[in-house]
């Protein structure tokens, strides 16, 4: 084959947070592009310019769909005609915490179906080592095509870290390993139009690896200061003091702080692959299940954290007004995937007398707010919980919210909440002003302001925004 192919066509299964970006990019370079999802309404929203991505902006989309390069479709027949496939969809956890890769293995197979020589067939979704090689190619090879004699497969792990501007898809080196040398040929000419540098290595199960190592290497430092931060917590001991000291150290040291658990699309998730695949091999990755171990535990440190301070000024839990700033699992992006924030919510929230009020503003778009809704909702709030603990007239941020977490609840139960959710909080113009009691727990993957029973020091809450005072000042019924 000629790893020279013309590649002006791409195709990407998965148009979710890595496959829409990677889509946009390709489209802005000046190739064709076919996206391929199956929830047909999001590709027709794609379709109308409509972005359901923080880190791809709808005027860009609406350019790209508008100029004929891209176009988003549930039709696998549609990616007959690429010169090159990218797959880009999730691979969770079961329940049990071992692989699901579903929605791998139901690609692979609708695309065995549709594939012809000469393309090429990358997979970016982060996977054990072997995946490519030991499941992906055999169901790739049901077409009745070689996989590395009659179409390239290669595997390249997605690198993207959403809300992030300074480091792009653009300026991050793509690590590339292809199951033949061609593969690998064929997939650096696929990235050098969106990638300012592509690496090479031996075979996808390296670039395989090299992924999970990259999150592990992070799991298990958050873990240590995650670990530090209790132990400090027992010893009287600042820790944020102690990693601003240690942080000066200009060698031999990286930072990392500790926070309330680990989020989002990897972290959480990626090292329990290769614990998984370890086990084949009677090797068992200590370090892995320790440092996850440590970290799942840290909402239940929250929680005991929140508990014994109210108890140190004679409230319970129970009864208590609690707000939670802050849900998504870092600052800067409306991605509630795998957020402590949610699992410290459900273990606050008593179905009968508890009330927790989760807040999560930011910017004002409005799908970031249905977003906090939805997740509110399936903590077990309603509308009417949230809306009893406030009360006054309505300013334009305050209302939008309420309305956003009604449509949620709307949009989840097929119907409007039965409320007048326009009233909302009075003016305030900083929590602080009104003695509102809180603690920080600022955190690398957010900041989580939990409203707890003393007026104590809150310098990380003064710097969120304005509505999130008061939001917190009515819920505390602060007049």
């Amino acid at each position: 084959m000629d790893h020279a192919a013309d590649t002006h066509r791409v195709g990407v299964v998965g148009l979710g947070y890595v496959g829409l970006p990677l889509a946009l990019a390709f489209a802005q370079s000046g190739s064709h592009v076919v996206g391929l999802d199956t929830d047909s309404r999001r590709a027709e929203a794609i379709n109308s310019g409509i972005s359901h991505i923080e880190d791809v902006a709808t005027a860009a989309l609406t350019e790209a769909v508008g100029s004929g390069l891209l176009r988003a479709t549930s039709n696998w027949d549609q990616l007959s005609s690429v010169d090159a496939i990218v797959i880009c969809v999730p691979t969770p956890l079961t329940d049990n915490r071992q692989p699901d890769l579903g929605p791998m293995i139901d690609a692979a197979t609708s695309l065995s179906r549709v594939l012809r020589r000469e393309q090429l067939v990358v997979l970016e979704s982060t996977t054990y080592p072997g995946t490519t090689r030991e499941r992906l190619v055999p169901l790739l090879e049901e077409s009745g095509l070689a996989a590395g004699r009659d179409f390239h497969v290669a595997f390249s792990p997605e690198r993207v870290d959403p809300g992030r501007s300074d480091f792009t898809l653009r300026n991050t080196v793509k690590v590339v390993g292809g199951l033949t040398d061609e593969c690998a040929a064929a997939a650096r000419a696929l990235y050098e139009r969106v990638c300012d540098e592509v690496l090479i290595v031996s075979a996808p199960e390296a670039a395989e690896l090299s992924k999970l190592l990259e999150n592990i290497f992070r799991s298990v430092n958050i873990a240590l200061v995650n670990e530090l931060a209790v132990l400090c917590d027992r010893m009287g001991i600042d820790i944020w003091e102690v990693i601003d000291a240690a942080a000066t150290k200009p060698f031999g040291f990286m930072r990392f702080d500790p926070g309330p658990g680990m989020g989002g699309h990897c972290l959480p998730v990626d090292p329990f692959y290769l614990s998984w695949k370890a086990r084949e091999y009677d090797f068992y990755t200590e370090f892995i299940e320790l440092a996850g171990k440590i970290n799942q535990s840290m909402p239940y440190f929250c929680v005991d954290k929140i508990e014994r301070t109210l108890n140190s000024h004679a409230k319970a839990v129970n009864g208590s007004r609690i707000v939670l700033l802050g849900v998504a699992y870092k600052p800067g992006v409306a991605d509630l995937r795998q957020s402590p924030a949610l699992k410290i919510l459900k273990l606050l929230a008593d179905p009968v007398t508890g009330r927790v009020l989760a807040v999560h503003i930011l910017g004002g778009a409005a799908g970031e707010l249905v977003h906090v809704g939805q997740a509110v909702i399936a903590a077990g709030m309603t509308v009417d919980d949230l809306v009893d603990a406030v009360a006054g007239p309505a300013t334009f941020a305050e209302a939008y919210t309420v309305a956003a977490i009604d449509a949620a609840h709307e949009e989840v139960h097929g119907e409007a909440p039965g409320r007048d959710v326009t009233r909302w909080f009075s003016d305030a113009s900083a929590l602080t002003r009104y003695g509102v009691p809180t603690v920080n727990y600022g955190t690398s993957t957010g900041l989580m302001d939990v409203e707890l029973g003393e007026n104590l020091e809150i310098d990380g809450l003064v710097r969120t925004a304005e509505v999130y005072a008061r939001v917190a000042m009515r819920v505390c019924g602060v007049a």
